[in-house]
């Protein structure tokens, strides 16, 4: 428990003293961000303000993993890892993809980063890698990070893969959930209060599974997870760095995260959902997410049958905000429907630990 807070304090504490010196630098070197032409009148003066905060985030992430283990030596905890490096790895990878497509934007000074092919195969080079390799390194119980099963809160043994549909899977996982915190990040500080609830859920998700781990507690109920103490450090650390860097994100926002972070923690939830076996859970967690990436698909898919519009402006975030609601409304409203989510899907993991029981 001990380590979890050093990981999540040490996130806090980057993430936060790094942000204002970032929106220093990038401001003295005219990093601002680009405002869609079509978007909402209000936004219109964000034009310029610093993007890549990202960067902050990503720091705070794995000064709060590599710290809280540095700490943990003296009171000889477990190292790192494989599951824990390879979900780091993964958010980390695709934050390098966010940042080149934000880099892109600022040079080319218009809100066009990567072409969606370079996006896409940057994408899917993070999600194979991490596919293939989160199914390897099985320790001495048997356990890889990853199973071939699709999950609930555990395997769900009728609805097996075979390891290139499991490969497929994580891309598409990856694809949709990095893609989904990056629709989600459209207004000051939305995205990083919503993943930090998110990771504040996964962080209780995680330290139950070890508690009740069936390598140390083979009791009906356990949880065949290969090493939750160590993703619910990743988690603590996540949440910690989008809570630091929130301080200066929230509205009005000093700085924008970009696809830098947005990428970043959208792959940072699908590793997690694979290696802690929450796949279908997770959507209801990160229900926020969901709903934003499905308004999308579904303007996009309406406006192509019938070249009429289901939203005045998708994500759907926007369309409220031209409907007249302040942009400070919506965000507070969307931050209570993600707390409302996390909250049935922490219910939801519960009542079925519960059921597993025999309670």
């Amino acid at each position: 428990m001990r380590q979890i807070l050093f990981a999540g304090g040490i996130g806090l504490a980057v993430a936060i003293l790094l942000t204002p010196l970032l929106i220093k630098i990038f401001s003295r070197q005219g990093f601002g961000q680009e405002i869609r032409s079509e978007g909402p009148d209000s936004h219109k003066s964000k034009r310029g303000t610093p993007t890549m905060g990202g960067v902050a985030i990503l720091a705070g992430l794995w000064a709060g993993y590599w710290g809280s283990h540095l700490i943990g030596v003296g009171f000889h905890a477990d190292g790192p890892s494989v599951s824990g490096l390879l979900v780091l790895g993964l958010a980390t990878v695709l934050g390098g993809v966010g940042f080149l497509d934000d880099f892109l934007k600022i040079r080319k000074q218009r809100n066009l980063g990567l072409n969606k092919t370079a996006k896409t195969i940057g994408q899917l080079i993070a999600a194979v890698l991490f596919g293939v390799l989160v199914l390897q390194f099985t320790n001495s119980n048997g356990l890889a990070p990853a199973s071939t099963s699709l999950s609930y809160v555990r395997d769900i043994s009728t609805l097996t893969m075979g390891s290139v549909i499991f490969v497929v899977f994580c891309l598409l996982l990856v694809s949709a959930w990095s893609n989904a915190v990056n629709f989600t990040d459209g207004l000051d500080g939305l995205a990083a209060g919503a993943m930090a609830m998110v990771t504040g859920a996964y962080v209780i998700i995680t330290f139950w599974q070890y508690r009740y781990s069936c390598s140390t507690a083979p009791d009906p109920g356990c949880y065949h997870v290969r090493d939750p103490l160590d993703l619910a450090l990743i988690a603590a650390a996540a949440g910690g760095a989008c809570i630091g860097f929130l301080w200066w994100n929230a509205a009005p926002a000093k700085i924008f995260m970009g696809d830098t972070g947005s990428l970043a923690l959208g792959g940072l939830l699908a590793g997690l959902s694979v290696t802690t076996k929450t796949e279908l859970l997770a959507v209801v967690i990160g229900a926020l997410f969901v709903a934003e990436a499905a308004s999308v698909v579904i303007q996009i898919a309406v406006f192509r049958t019938s070249r009429r519009r289901v939203f005045r402006m998708a994500p759907f975030h926007h369309h409220f905000e031209l409907g007249g609601w302040a942009e400070t409304t919506v965000i507070i409203r969307f931050w209570l429907l993600s707390a409302i989510s996390c909250a049935l899907g922490l219910a939801l993991f519960y009542g079925e630990f519960l059921s597993a029981i025999g309670q």
